[in-house]
């Protein structure tokens, strides 16, 4: 049976109103932040991200980063971050400036962010990309995953990465998209936010602006400038705001 998971009956204001289910990176992410400028470009989709950030991560460091402090071997920060005690940080990392890492929160390596992010409680990041003011302050994973500018996760959502079958992950949206790749978690485009309690399921792609309501387990591409109430219930956002 063909999978039906990303089509949408979307309810509008205006009859045949356009939606942006872009899934490219270029319309997804305005990054801004110099030091990660040509990661972006180098990949036309975002999931092409995942498996280059080591090595750039690396390439960043050998070149030497201004206003970058390491340490400890391999962990650069940026002006004024505030690292909990009880953090653990494997490298390699690179922190944007005024970034905060708090208590019992868990950085695996591969770890990018812009500046001004929030990685939080007893949260765990892995092979991820977070560009600025992204904040995923409570109880949260987030592994190969790449989180938009000023994206929000609710407390206890999570990216999750790893099909059950272990097979790579396929992107489904108005067309198909095979990543090649075992280990996809989800794209955050900018200014999306995720409600408590979310579970996104291997390959979703959240477009800017939109929402998500708590307790979803959401799989898919999922349209810009909405809110998704369930995988089936996706409204268009008015220019108030508001909805139908």
């Amino acid at each position: 049976m063909k999978n039906t998971l990303a089509v949408f009956p979307i309810k509008s204001e205006k009859e045949g109103c356009a939606l942006n289910k872009s899934i490219k990176t270029k319309d997804l992410y305005d990054c801004q932040t110099p030091y990660l400028i040509p990661l972006f470009k180098s990949a036309e989709y975002p999931w092409e991200i995942l498996p280059k950030i080591k090595e750039y991560i690396r390439t960043l460091i050998d070149g030497g980063l201004s206003d970058f402090t390491e340490i400890s071997e391999g962990v650069f920060v940026g002006k004024n971050v505030t690292i909990s005690p009880t953090a653990v940080i494997e490298p390699p990392v690179i922190l944007g400036a005024g970034t905060q890492v708090r208590p019992g929160a868990y950085l695996r390596g591969n770890v990018i962010t812009g500046e001004d992010c929030v990685l939080g409680n007893s949260s765990e990041f892995k092979n991820c990309v977070l560009l600025k003011h992204v904040q995923a302050p409570h109880y949260n994973y987030v592994g190969d995953s790449v989180l938009g500018n000023f994206s929000h996760l609710g407390a206890a959502s999570i990216c999750s990465n790893l099909k059950s079958d272990g097979k790579p992950v396929v992107i489904r949206g108005d067309a198909e998209y095979p990543t090649g790749l075992r280990k996809v978690g989800a794209f955050l485009a900018d200014g999306a936010d995720v409600g408590c309690a979310c579970v996104l399921n291997p390959g979703t792609v959240l477009g800017n602006r939109t929402s998500v309501y708590p307790n979803n387990a959401l799989r898919g591409v999922f349209p810009s400038d909405c809110i998704v109430k369930s995988n089936d219930n996706v409204v268009v956002r008015r220019p108030d705001g508001t909805t139908e």
